[in-house]
């Protein structure tokens, strides 16, 4: 990957790679770019999803609900006279 960045002209950002190993493999290796060894996560948000390395979507729906009732929290707190027909 980096003889192709430095082919095109798109280098990394080294200190924002990281590595994901997915998947039960015990074959877990370290991996280094310009001479710097990457990080190892187990999950990563990209594009406001989160990503786990069992890909599993229990982590992404956690959060979503946890930030649901926050927001309906805020509305309940907020909104006095809760009509349906004034909510909608």
């Amino acid at each position: 990957m980096i003889r192709w960045a430095e082919e095109w002209q798109m280098m990394f950002n080294v200190d924002k790679c990281k590595v994901m190993h997915v998947g039960n493999s015990y074959l877990r290796r370290q991996y280094f770019m310009h001479g710097q060894k990457l990080d190892e996560v187990t999950q990563e948000r990209d594009l406001g999803v989160i990503i786990s390395n069992d890909l599993k979507v229990s982590l992404q729906c956690q959060h979503v609900y946890s930030k649901a009732s926050k927001i309906m929290g805020l509305i309940s707190l907020t909104i006095k006279y809760r009509h349906t027909d004034i909510l909608l």
